[in-house]
């Protein structure tokens, strides 16, 4: 199968997912009490249903699994890691933190802006200083642990604002942020990130051709005319803006980053140019079947779709690990 093969297979495997998100759920509606909300024709509380609960929450699940995903196969070509991720390499933690931040000090109300913006803020930090990292440090190994340093710290931060909460509300604000979360998202929390998340996947696959090149190594890349550093501050501003956006959606959700990039890479002869489209469409497949089981599970409270994904991820993290035979990468 071709690259455009594996993308269509995937779009429509992720069409007919976000179909049953509407069709799932603790009272399942038909596929033609569906379809007539979907084209206005329903009843009014089915309309509600599908437009304002089912739909707008599959459609975040899809969009960051997607800046997730394409995050992640572009940092992972960047670096030259399969390890790399926005979660292990605390990008989508620090994020948290400036959404955290945000919370905590009651700027959320401000305006529609200041939570992606923060969040995003974040995700650029974290993403330059790990460039800055990688260009100092020769082994990958070294760059992971800095990453996990860096998440731990991000972590440790957002616990002592959980700390300090003023009153229960925004503690429990702060806590759904850390565990990752598209329950009760609608239509109108997607709009003020969708523009940094289209931005981010835009600049992403506008420096996708260096991603190619740089698996001959970097000398060899420059001289086959890349420009890397181009390629760098391409990689960096997209995956800091998707990822921020993504924690601006979603909370800190892990590890689907490193699970999509993983299994099709040997779908397109693993070549990180070609893996962007297709580890963006399986991530936000990904996350929008692990929410369906996320609102169907027979638990007394739900779960958090983070905590699911770090359940499913973590495991494939440390096989993908394992798997590496070259000591410091």
């Amino acid at each position: 199968m071709n690259d455009r093969g594996v993308v269509v297979v995937l779009a429509a495997a992720t069409l007919v997912a976000l179909a049953a998100a509407c069709l799932v759920g603790s009272v399942p509606l038909g596929v033609d009490r569906v379809a007539a909300a979907l084209l206005g024709g329903a009843s009014a509380g089915d309309r509600v249903v599908v437009w304002e609960i089912r739909l707008p929450r599959a459609a975040a699940a899809l969009a960051v699994g997607a800046a997730l995903g394409a995050s992640g196969a572009a940092l992972q070509g960047l670096l030259r890691n399969p390890l790399a991720e926005p979660g292990v390499l605390g990008v989508s933690a620090t994020a948290a933190l400036g959404a955290t931040f945000v919370i905590y000090y009651g700027l959320g109300s401000a305006g529609g802006f200041a939570l992606p913006v923060a969040a995003i803020a974040g995700a650029l930090a974290a993403t330059t200083f790990l460039t800055v990292a990688a260009a100092r440090v020769g082994s990958v190994v070294t760059l992971i642990l800095v990453g996990i340093g860096l998440s731990s710290f991000a972590a440790a931060m957002m616990a002592l604002l959980m700390n300090l909460a003023p009153h229960p509300f925004s503690l429990s604000d702060m806590l759904n942020w850390m565990l990752g979360t598209v329950a009760n998202r609608s239509f109108d929390d997607l709009v003020p990130t969708a523009p940094f998340l289209v931005a981010g996947l835009v600049i992403l696959f506008a420096g996708r051709r260096g991603l190619s090149a740089l698996t001959l190594g970097e000398e060899a890349a420059a001289g086959v005319g890349v420009d890397l550093p181009r390629t760098r501050r391409l990689v960096v501003v997209g995956a800091g803006l998707a990822t921020g956006a993504a924690v601006a959606i979603a909370g800190a959700i892990g590890f689907v980053g490193i699970v999509a990039p993983h299994l099709v890479r040997p779908l397109v002869n693993h070549d990180p140019a070609r893996t962007l489209a297709p580890s963006a469409l399986l991530a936000g497949l990904i996350l929008v079947v692990a929410d369906i089981g996320v609102r169907v599970a027979p638990t007394d409270t739900e779960l958090k779709l983070g905590v699911v994904a770090a359940l499913l991820g973590a495991p494939v993290f440390v096989w993908i690990a394992a798997r590496r035979r070259v000591p410091g990468g």
